[in-house]
C-alpha cells in the first residue's frame, strides 16, 4: 500500500504524521507530494523524508488535483500497490486511516472516510458539506455524506483511470467521485472522526473559487440527469470486478 499525502505549505504536523503512518500501517510506503511550496518548505520535507516518506516536489503550485495525479502515476508504477490519500492538515486520525484502509482492502472498492460534522466544527465547513450533499444527490440519486473529504481510500486497479481525470484543483476530487458513482460502482463510506484546528486555518481551500470549480462538475450532471441523458464512464473491467461489497459495508 501506499499512503499518498498532498501538501502544498506543510506545516510541522507533516513530520509526526509520516512517522505515525509508517509505525500503523507496516509495509506502507508513504509518499509526500509537495505542490510547489518553494524554499520555505524544504525543512520540513527534509523532516518528513528522515521519517521514512518519499518525496516528490513539484516546481509551481498547481493545485490539489494535478499533486493526486503525480501521486497516482508515481504509485502506478508499483503495480499492486492500493492508495489511500490522506490530508497533512491535521483533520485525519491514523486509526481512521486504519479503517479505511481495511475497509477497501476487504471490499475492494474505493472508499471514503466520512466526517459526521458534530461538536466544533467551523460554520463554513458544515454548510458547504450539508450543500455539496443535497447538490450531488440531485446530480446522481446517491446519497454521499462527506463529498469533500480528503481520505480517500482506491485499488489499485483504479489508479491508471484516476490519472485520466480532469481537473486541477479541488474540483478533481468531485469529478472523481461522480464518475464512480456514474460508472455503477460501490463507494464505501467508513465513519470518522471530524478534527479541525484553529478554525480550519490550514485549510488552502477558498470558499468562493474552489466552490465554483466543485460546483460545475456537479451542475452538469444534475442538468444531465433532468434532461434524462444518461452519462457512462469508463472504468477499468478489473476495477469493477474485484470490487466486493460485504453485506456490512455501506454504499451511497
Amino acid at each position: 500500500m501506499i499512503v499518498l499525502v498532498p501538501v502544498y505549505r506543510p506545516g510541522d504536523r507533516l513530520p509526526p504524521l509520516v512517522g505515525d503512518l509508517r509505525d500503523a500501517l507496516p509495509g506502507a510506503d508513504v509518499l509526500v507530494v509537495d505542490d510547489g511550496s518553494g524554499p520555505a518548505a524544504t525543512g520540513v520535507l527534509d523532516a518528513a523524508r528522515a521519517r521514512g516518506a518519499t518525496v516528490l516536489r513539484r516546481r509551481v503550485n498547481r493545485g490539489k488535483g494535478v499533486v493526486l495525479r503525480t501521486g497516482f502515476r508515481y504509485a502506478s508504477t508499483h503495480p499492486g500497490r492500493d492508495v489511500v490519500c490522506v490530508d497533512a492538515d491535521g483533520q485525519h486520525g491514523v486509526p481512521d486511516v486504519c479503517a479505511v484502509a481495511d475497509r477497501m482492502r476487504v471490499t475492494g472498492a474505493p472508499t471514503l472516510g466520512v466526517r459526521e460534522f458534530d461538536g466544533e466544527v467551523p460554520a463554513r465547513s458544515r454548510f458547504g458539506n450539508a450543500a455539496t450533499r443535497v447538490a450531488f444527490r440531485l446530480a446522481t440519486g446517491r446519497d454521499v455524506r462527506d463529498t469533500q473529504t480528503g481520505l480517500r481510500a482506491y485499488p489499485a486497479a483504479l489508479l491508471g483511470w484516476l490519472t485520466t481525470i480532469p481537473g486541477d484543483r479541488f474540483e478533481y476530487e468531485m469529478t472523481v467521485l461522480l464518475r464512480l458513482v456514474r460508472a455503477g460502482l460501490p463507494v464505501e463510506q467508513v465513519e470518522i472522526a471530524t478534527r479541525y484546528h484553529g478554525d480550519n486555518s490550514g485549510s488552502h481551500f477558498s470558499a468562493l473559487a474552489d466552490s465554483a470549480r466543485i460546483y460545475r462538475p456537479l451542475a452538469a450532471s444534475a442538468l444531465a440527469r433532468l434532461a434524462g441523458r444518461a452519462e457512462v464512464d469508463d472504468v477499468p473491467a478489473a476495477a469493477v470486478t474485484t470490487s466486493r461489497p460485504t453485506p456490512a459495508s455501506r454504499t451511497p
